[in-house]
């Protein structure tokens, strides 16, 4: 088991929640003796989990009134000892554990080093790309775009339509003297299948010209 692939099944909560397969636990545990993130993420883990052990188990102080008053009713009901309490303490958990797992695991994530699968998509020649891009569910992939050299235009845009016909993404491309593009697909859960881009050209005065479009083949493994 990759880094990658520890951190797409979230092995570090589980492994503590004891939710992992033996298979597969047998295979985080070989990999957390090597990957110093995943052992941070579980020694993070365990903190938030001891914590919350020690919230929950803490009763609410009774507070007994000087004056007797009448029982609140409504959203004022919130403010009760008795149910502000265990409120709180849920608040308490929730920003312990944003804290402890979520923001680290955040930055952890945008700070490691990804390989995007990549093609190249040229717009010379029209018709479909005949190497299929394979990626995993839920992860981006790089378009390696070769457009026409020689044109003058103020800009471009760039559309990527999915297999239903929707717009994936549509992207703003300043001129440049580079003829090939490297596009970057953000990572999102996506469908198999044939996806298009097409590629205009603006000109000064905000006419659009069609530069050229290509397609290819999108295998998502699940």
């Amino acid at each position: 088991m990759d880094h990658d692939e520890a951190i797409r099944q979230k092995a570090p909560e589980k492994y503590l929640l004891d939710e992992l397969d033996p298979g597969i636990r047998e295979q985080f545990e070989e990999h957390l003796f090597q990957c110093q993130d995943c052992a941070l993420d579980v020694r993070a883990t365990a903190t938030f989990i001891e914590q919350s052990k020690i919230i929950l188990a803490e009763k609410p102080v009774e507070v007994q009134a000087r004056a007797a008053a009448p029982a609140s009713s409504g959203w004022l009901a919130w403010f009760r000892p008795a149910i502000a309490a265990p409120v709180f303490a849920m608040l308490l958990i929730v920003v312990a554990y944003q804290n402890l797992v979520t923001v680290p695991h955040l930055s952890q994530a945008a700070n490691t080093p990804h390989l995007l699968t990549a093609t190249s998509i040229n717009l010379m020649t029209y018709g479909s790309n005949p190497s299929p891009v394979s990626v995993h569910a839920g992860t981006g992939f790089l378009l390696n775009v070769i457009v026409p050299p020689g044109a003058h235009f103020s800009s471009y845009k760039a559309d990527l339509f999915n297999p239903a016909g929707g717009v994936e993404l549509s992207l703003a491309i300043p001129t440049s003297a580079e003829d090939t593009w490297p596009i970057e697909v953000p990572a999102a859960e996506r469908q198999s299948g044939t996806y298009k881009l097409v590629v205009h050209g603006i000109a000064a005065d905000g006419k659009e010209v069609e530069v050229g479009r290509s397609s290819f083949e999108l295998q998502v493994q699940k």
